[in-house]
């Protein structure tokens, strides 16, 4: 079997879903539609659905979409194989990507979570948290290097808790250890979702000062009211969380933060809010991702009183990401004239380019764009831009010979 890049030229399609949050849950099943539509024009032979969404809903769906050929919970790679007609085989290691994408993996280091946050279903969708070793990640590692890989983010629900389960201290620190002897020098290594309560001095420093480790950091802060925070069934306070910030760009002053706040949780108050914007103008983070509460099915947080209406739950979202806008502008232009090396995406014909720095995660930050690029740059190559130029989330730069 080859992995096709479009659906229109293959013969089974295999979507693999999420189930987090509502607009996650309508958005997958929208996608099912459409691939049991292009089944039904005579354009796929077979579907697929797989992951979070069949753990969480899967009676449910099987019973409404009798055209899905097979369905999977997560990780059951097995039950994949055997729909596919393939039950002699056995799993042993990730294919390559097709096209541009293959310069850029992710590497999930455990899975499942212990946190119990009050308004999260990734516990009861994907149980405790269960780390590979880190011999088991050093050789996919490595894989995935072979494979073409410039660029390996580290993922998980918690990655600061990597290890706990199974009897490693400071896990994390000693498995960006063995990546950095293991892998080439040349190497970007990307830290995303590190829960604050597991940030301390000694990671900060490690991440800073890394070799292929990118001194950038996606820290989900979630809110700074103590109460809410409480609430949430995630404690702190917004002093502890802005120690995180303050100390990070005190080791490293161009240290890259993201982080991720949620509005409109059950008795949020307008001080509530007003508090988290005083946080965010405090902390000053580079970039973030914001959400609007969901009351989730089988969470805690869904049954509890206070509730709020949606026209206020949009209202304080589009008054957080504005605030954040002029951050994120600021924090911008401090880059502007300066050189940084910038991995190619996308090679746009010409001498243009888009890329990204060591400020810009896939898919969720902003890009670079690129001018003055040489002739027979492709994805994945790394070159030095200068940048002219900066906006709310992408920046401009050019390649001087």
């Amino acid at each position: 079997m080859e992995i096709v890049s479009d659906v229109a030229s293959a013969d089974t399609a295999i979507i693999n879903t999420c189930g987090f949050i509502r607009s996650a849950v309508s958005e997958n099943i929208s996608e099912i539609l459409d691939l049991i539509s292009i089944k039904q024009k005579g354009l796929l032979s077979r579907i697929g659905v797989v992951g979070c969404l069949v753990a969480r809903f899967g009676d449910e769906l099987k019973r409404n979409m009798p055209e899905v050929d097979f369905w999977a919970g997560c990780n059951d790679i097995d039950t994949i194989l055997r729909s596919l007609l393939l039950p002699s085989c056995r799993f042993t290691q990730r294919a390559g990507l097709p096209g541009d994408s293959a310069h850029m993996r992710y590497l999930k280091i455990s899975d499942g979570c212990d946190n119990a946050c009050s308004y999260c279903t990734i516990p009861l969708i994907r149980g405790r948290a269960r780390s590979k070793t880190i011999k088991d990640l050093v050789g996919e590692a490595s894989r995935l290097v072979s494979d073409g890989a410039r660029e390996i983010c580290l993922v998980a629900q918690d990655l600061s808790s990597y290890g706990v389960d199974i009897g490693l201290k400071g896990g994390l620190i000693s498995l960006l250890d063995a990546l950095e002897s293991s892998l080439p020098g040349n190497l970007w290594l990307r830290l995303m979702y590190v829960q604050p309560s597991g940030v301390d001095r000694a990671l900060l420093e490690r991440v800073a000062n890394g070799e292929q480790v990118l001194p950038y950091l996606d820290i989900p802060v979630q809110h700074s009211s103590p109460r809410i925070l409480e609430l949430m069934n995630r404690g702190g306070s917004a002093k502890k969380l802005l120690w995180i910030f303050e100390t990070a760009r005190a080791i490293r002053l161009d240290f890259a933060l993201r982080t991720t706040c949620m509005v409109g949780f059950p008795g949020e108050t307008r001080g509530d809010f007003a508090g988290l914007l005083k946080f965010i103008e405090t902390a000053r983070p580079d970039r973030m991702g914001a959400f609007e509460f969901s009351p989730e099915e089988g969470t805690a947080a869904a049954k509890m009183p206070g509730q709020i209406s949606n026209r206020t739950k949009k209202s304080r979202m589009e008054r957080l990401m504005s605030l954040q806008e002029e951050i994120s502008l600021l924090r911008q232009n401090l880059f502007v004239g300066r050189e940084l090396d910038v991995m190619i995406d996308l090679a746009g014909g010409g001498d243009y380019a888009e890329g990204r720095s060591f400020r810009e995660a896939p898919e969720v930050d902003g890009i670079i764009e690129l001018s003055g690029v040489p002739a027979g740059a492709s994805p994945g190559d790394i070159i030095k831009a200068t940048m002219t130029g900066a906006f709310e989330h992408d920046m401009t730069a050019k390649v001087f010979a």
